[in-house]
C-alpha cells in the first residue's frame, strides 16, 4: 500500500472517530452503534 493511501486511510479513520465521539449516546443508538464500537466502525469505514 502506498504511503499516500495509508495516510489518507488514517485521516479518514481519525475523522470518523472524531465525528462519532461528538455524537451523544442517543444519536449513536439511533445508528445502532455503541460508544465502545466507535473505533471498529471507523476502522471499517477507512478501508
Amino acid at each position: 500500500m502506498s504511503m499516500a493511501r495509508s495516510f489518507n486511510n488514517w485521516m479518514k479513520y481519525r475523522q470518523t472517530v472524531g465525528e462519532l465521539n461528538r455524537m451523544n449516546s442517543r444519536e449513536l443508538a439511533d445508528l445502532g452503534i455503541n460508544r465502545e464500537d466507535i473505533r471498529n466502525v471507523a476502522r471499517k469505514a477507512s478501508k
